[in-house]
């Protein structure tokens, strides 16, 4: 299985007279040399996650998009196999691929971060291979943070990745099921062989009546 990853650059304008870079995928050894904004910590502590990021790097398949402003990391986006305890890990696919996570600190929202992240992962056909899947859950959204409801923050994510091309795609998760705001969000790349397809159509449902 070919992983690729071609590295991309941008930068972003800041109102003072910063800019921040917009890059990735980052190497384990990039990322060492960053720090963690003390913001981001929606899953973890910033130590913590940061340690999280350098071993998602290191992995075959692992990938890191990372906006900074100087050598501190103020969001990321990460790229990774589905943990093996969950259910997409199931089919054994080694084409389909998990945006796990992404954050970005509260003081750098407003800069499109999160769109610009997301769009520099799929850039030059790179995942043009493998199946991408998100599992949205209401309770991981900032809704204090962002004074979103959990149907205007539904609205919001659901832009967000379809403006690489992602599409809901129903299934029987009971994770997801348990609540109407929750969503599975995939694109399967145009290289994807229709086998790949099949089996991710297995593995979102598995009870043989909601085909």
């Amino acid at each position: 299985m070919e992983h690729r990853k071609i590295f991309q650059h941008t930068t972003i304008a800041t109102s003072g007279e910063r800019e921040l870079i917009v890059a990735g995928p980052i190497t384990p050894d990039e990322l060492r040399t960053c720090s963690m904004h003390p913001d981001l910590d929606a899953f973890r502590r910033p130590k913590d996650q940061h340690a999280a990021l350098i071993e998602i790097a290191e992995l075959e398949e692992g990938r890191i998009i990372a906006a900074r402003d100087g050598d501190v990391i103020v969001g990321y986006v990460t790229f990774h196999y589905p943990d093996e305890l969950e259910r997409w890990s199931e089919g054994g696919m080694e084409d389909l691929i998990e945006l796990g996570a992404i954050e970005v600190a509260d003081a750098y929202r407003g800069y499109s971060l999160g769109k610009k992240m997301i769009e520099l992962s799929f850039a030059d056909e790179q995942l043009d291979n493998v199946i991408v899947y998100t599992t949205e859950y209401y309770w991981h959204w900032d809704l204090e943070g962002t004074k979103l409801n959990v149907w205007e923050y539904r609205a919001m994510m659901e832009k967000l990745m379809k403006s690489v091309g992602m599409v809901w795609f129903a299934t029987d998760d009971p994770e997801i099921c348990s609540h109407p705001a929750n969503c599975l969000m995939v694109k399967i790349g145009k290289e994807v062989p229709l086998q790949s397809a099949e089996q991710f159509d297995r593995v979102r449902f598995r009870q043989r009546f909601m085909y």
